[in-house]
């Protein structure tokens, strides 16, 4: 399961689109925005009429948690919920103006470690829920070994954390569970200290979050805390991951999902963002990490498992310095695709020569492959090989490939012939030669 993390926003957006199928005994206003400034809020105003009639509540959305400990986010002034539009563009455009130092960890209310220093691009607005302490609660799920697993607590807020063993009761299902079975064993674990006029309430809530957690291919889901007024839900805050490889089976569930870069992280490369887009429409998994650009050793590497193989041996034989990038294409891509993965790796390797002089050094690898059609693939990789001839050879690539697998040998024999006629060094082996080898052999030459 690959998981991707994504912004509250969306995640909330997600759970209001499903909400009648999930929970239809109970209500959720789903009045949110997503905004990186305060002009931009005080236009939505025009449409949302509710950011000018309530009290808001105002934080960043940029994938780190910690927000009130921080100080980043704004939600009194002068009393609990007294924050109008103008005060939260305001605070929106001061935040967002300067770099921001954010701490991940925390011994009570005092931060440890280092912060990450970045600039606030994203903040989400919504309606102060006024409520209390007793009102909130936390639930969660996520996949842990081969089981899905459900956490529920009548105590929601920043501090669930510190006493999890005391305060969370925890839920594991198998994959072949039941609705039955599952709803059956929630409402026989809530949690002791909901409140005993809310406990229906809660176990129903629960358990249709759990399956929308399964049935949306949510990878990670939390809430903390949700407040609970009678039928009245109110989300408060979000952590969400989705299970990207679903993504192409997934689009009229999510809508226009993004996966943004965290907080503190360098923006990925147009490359980078092609090729997960690829990644999220097809059944295959493309996977791409450019490490250094100006670096002269690249891989095309078939399967998750081989990449961080090859990844190792490079960095033991040339050190980490000389690998480009890291990734791979498995699951059976087709033709196409395998294409396209194959001149996005070709168009980076070639746009300079290496500073040192050196060849640079493709190497196409992988184990056996059980299901992937080694030709097919290969076929897409000689016709990106036609394309870029002839910049590979002004730069100066040499091509070492092991592979195996079904129709290894006409793969082989076809981007052998293909090399040879377009002018290209290559060097071919099969699954007689240690998967590791061709690492070796290109950088002891």
């Amino acid at each position: 399961m690959a998981q991707k993390a994504i912004r509250e926003y969306d995640a909330k957006s997600i759970l209001a689109k499903h909400w009648d199928k999930y929970f239809p005994d109970f209500t959720y206003a789903y009045e949110t925005v997503i905004v990186r400034n305060g002009s931009e809020l005080t236009k939505a105003a025009k449409e949302k009429t509710w950011l000018k009639e309530k009290k808001l509540v105002a934080k960043p959305d940029m994938l780190f948690g910690k927000r009130g400990k921080n100080n980043l986010v704004l939600f009194k002034d002068a009393k609990p919920g007294d924050v109008s539009l103008a005060k939260a563009a305001s605070w929106i455009d001061e935040k967002s103006s300067t770099e921001q130092s954010v701490y991940f960890s925390f011994d009570g209310d005092t931060p440890t470690g280092e912060p990450s220093v970045d600039m606030l691009t994203h903040f989400i607005v919504e309606p102060f829920t006024p409520h209390e302490q007793a009102e909130e609660y936390y639930v969660s799920a996520t996949c842990v070994g081969d089981d899905d697993v459900i956490y529920m607590s009548a105590e929601g807020g920043m501090e669930v954390e510190e006493g999890w063993d005391e305060k969370v009761t925890e839920l594991a299902f198998s994959i072949t569970a039941t609705e039955d079975e599952i709803a059956e064993k929630i409402r026989a674990n809530v949690p002791a200290d909901v409140a005993e006029k809310d406990k229906a309430n809660f176990a129903n809530f629960c358990i249709g979050f759990f399956k929308a957690y399964r049935e949306l291919n949510f990878a990670y889901l939390e809430i903390n805390p949700f407040v609970m007024q009678g039928n009245k839900i109110e989300l408060l805050d979000m952590v969400a991951k989705l299970d990207d490889t679903a993504g192409f089976m997934m689009k009229e569930q999510w809508g226009n999902i993004e996966y943004p870069t965290s907080f503190g992280m360098e923006e990925k490369s147009p490359e980078v963002l092609a090729i997960e887009e690829a990644d999220s429409k097809s059944g295959a998994s493309l996977k791409l990490t450019i490490l250094k650009p100006d670096a002269r050793i690249w891989t095309m590497v078939a399967g998750g498992g081989a990449s961080v193989v090859y990844a190792d041996t490079i960095a033991d034989y040339a050190g980490i310095e000389d690998l480009a990038n890291y990734g791979e294409y498995s699951g059976g891509p087709t033709t196409g695709e395998t294409k396209f993965y194959a001149e996005t790796i070709l168009d980076l390797m070639t746009r300079e020569k290496d500073a040192k002089g050196r060849d640079k050094v493709l190497i196409i690898g992988g184990a056996i492959a059980n299901f992937t059609d080694v030709a097919k693939t290969f076929t897409g990789i000689i016709q990106a090989f036609e394309n870029y001839a002839d910049k590979m050879k002004k730069v100066g690539v040499k091509i070492y490939v092991r592979r195996g697998g079904p129709n290894y040998e006409k793969g082989l024999k076809d981007i052998k012939e293909a090399a040879d006629r377009l002018g290209l060094y290559i060097e071919v082996y099969g699954p007689e030669t240690h998967v590791t080898d061709i690492v070796r052999m290109a950088l002891e030459k």
